[in-house]
């Protein structure tokens, strides 16, 4: 059983080929704007260095947001196509949930513009709480000292934090959610509420 997972919704192209229950082939490097450029020759190298083909995968299992607009639907786009046309079975995970992976607690944030954050606290890979996008001042006075926060630790005044998300894929397996109807799979994307609001003084 060969897997191939794609994450595509934040400053990261993640690319990992699992056959059976073991990582065998794994690509995460910084590719904001170019994700789409570079798919598809990372995967290709990936599959060769594999000796497989395109033919070989047999599920697929990728990011359903929330993350870049724009970034969540290539890797969702290219998915379903993919797995329309070969009935192939497509899983999801959200994208702050891979960040956090099996981490017995995470706090995660994306950066999501306008002075606020994707963030979410997950334990054991399942989410405490709301997901939600919040200013990131809100985010700042809710950290308790020495918590784990992974993802963009910037918009907070800590470093940056990002695990091997290919790993994170394998670890996560227990919790991939199947989409019943490829065709109707669309990114999540937080609806606009007060949440997303920057606050005024």
């Amino acid at each position: 059983m060969i897997t191939l997972c794609m994450d595509t919704s934040q400053s990261f192209l993640v690319l990992a080929l699992i056959k059976d229950e073991q990582l065998i082939a794994s690509y995460q490097e910084p590719c904001w704007k170019r994700q789409s450029e570079e798919l598809f020759p990372r995967l290709n190298a990936l599959l060769e260095q594999q000796h497989l083909q395109p033919e070989d995968i047999d599920q697929i299992v990728i990011t359903e947001g929330p993350g870049s607009y724009t970034g969540v639907r290539i890797a969702m786009t290219v998915a379903k196509v993919f797995c329309a046309m070969k009935e192939l079975p497509l899983y999801t995970l959200g994208s702050l949930q891979l960040a956090a992976g099996m981490a017995d607690h995470a706090r995660v944030l994306m950066d999501a513009r306008g002075h606020r954050a994707y963030h979410g606290i997950y334990e054991h890979g399942v989410l405490q709480g709301e997901l939600a996008a919040i200013d990131v001042d809100e985010i700042r006075a809710q950290l308790k000292p020495s918590e784990t926060v992974y993802g963009d630790g910037h918009l907070v005044g800590l470093e940056d934090s990002w695990p091997d998300l290919a790993e994170h894929f394998l670890a996560l397996k227990p919790l991939w959610k199947k989409a019943e109807n490829v065709h109707l799979l669309t990114p999540e994307y937080l609806k606009p509420s007060e949440s997303y609001l920057v606050k005024r003084g």
